[in-house]
């Protein structure tokens, strides 16, 4: 028997014995060793899903872990790898499977949403879904590499090419990693935030970051620029007025990636898409080259994973890991530790 964290009503987990599932034809069972806790799964956490998520879920998607069994007919993995998943599973017949766009598959299975997540001390899941990782690289990064894999995906859905000038709003962990992404692209970044906890950190990493408080953001945009405005902005705060600094700040033929999921519809400027031919691109998910990428962008330190880990918890204190996070400006990444029922780990929240 193993632990699981699971989600039974709002605002309610448990961390309850689990039956694991042993892997059947085409399938893996991992033992996961860290899990991220990540905006979705706080969108979970409050309700706000409860039409898609059947209860008593198990929650978690962004992982690091190994295999511990092979079912028949896998080939090419071992008890013992290092992997992460890629918690996608499409039906491969939809009209958007049949233009080459799986990840957004039109009956999509996100696994740790639409099924059984990763919080949880076995996991059984496709082996189709795993992405390998270098032995050099420590588990607790590696649970990173999903919001990578987000982010690169980002970055690549922009288009940000050397030398553009890009502004991303928001600056939580997503935030943040599209920053990386993006300068490692070449891009010239600025970050957009009010929290002066993760304004901090972004600092730490290199970034140049702004206080919309205390800083008109489309007249710092137009001194940095020359007037032009920004190439592309990022919109990753999911307020309204995020979405207008993400507007106001763009240039003649500007393009602005919408990565924040925003649960009501936002009145947004029109005529300023008119006026500067400006684009709106949505971003969602990834694909497997998306993975890999981040897999060597985490694993060769352009992305230190480390800096946006927050706290380590154990499996048993999960729930209150989420209630931690629900304060959000002083915490980045929290990771549950599904090895151990110890203390927590890790900086203080």
């Amino acid at each position: 028997m193993t632990l699981a964290v699971r989600y039974t009503a709002a605002r309610t987990l448990d961390t309850a014995p689990a039956l694991s599932a042993p892997p059947g034809p085409g399938e893996v069972q991992l033992a996961p060793a860290y899990v991220g806790i990540c905006g979705t799964d706080l969108h979970i956490f409050h309700g706000d899903m409860d039409a898609r998520v059947h209860t008593p879920a198990v929650l978690g998607h962004e992982m690091s872990g190994r295999v511990v069994r092979v079912g028949p007919g896998v080939e090419g993995w071992q008890p013992g790898d290092a992997v992460t998943v890629m918690p996608l599973r499409w039906d491969g017949t939809c009209p958007a499977c049949l233009k080459g766009h799986q990840h957004i598959c039109q009956n999509l299975d996100f696994i740790g949403i639409d099924s059984p997540g990763a919080m949880q001390q076995r996991w059984t899941v496709p082996a189709s879904t795993l992405i390998r990782l270098p032995d050099s690289l420590p588990l607790d990064r590696a649970a990173l590499v999903e919001p990578t894999a987000v982010a690169v995906h980002d970055v690549g859905r922009a288009e940000v090419a050397e030398g553009e000038k890009v502004v991303v709003v928001g600056g939580g962990p997503v935030g943040i990693l599209i920053a990386l992404v993006a300068r490692a692209a070449g891009a010239e970044v600025r970050v957009v935030e009010l929290s002066a906890h993760r304004r901090l950190l972004a600092e730490e990493l290199g970034l140049t970051s702004w206080d919309p408080a205390d800083v008109d953001v489309p007249e710092a945009v137009g001194q940095w620029t020359s007037g032009a405005g920004a190439d592309v902005a990022f919109e990753v705060s999911g307020a309204a007025g995020g979405v207008d600094t993400a507007v106001e700040v763009l240039g003649v033929r500007g393009r602005l990636c919408l990565v924040a999921i925003h649960p009501r519809p936002r009145e947004i400027n029109l005529h300023r898409f008119f006026w500067r031919e400006l684009t709106l691109i949505g971003a969602r998910l990834y694909d497997r080259s998306d993975f890999e990428t981040a897999v060597a962008l985490v694993a060769d330190g352009t992305i230190a994973a480390e800096r946006l880990i927050s706290k380590v918890v154990p499996l048993t204190q999960a729930p209150a890991a989420f209630e931690a996070l629900e304060g959000g400006g002083n915490v980045m990444k929290i990771l549950v530790d599904c090895t151990t029922n110890d203390n927590a780990q890790g900086v203080a929240v």
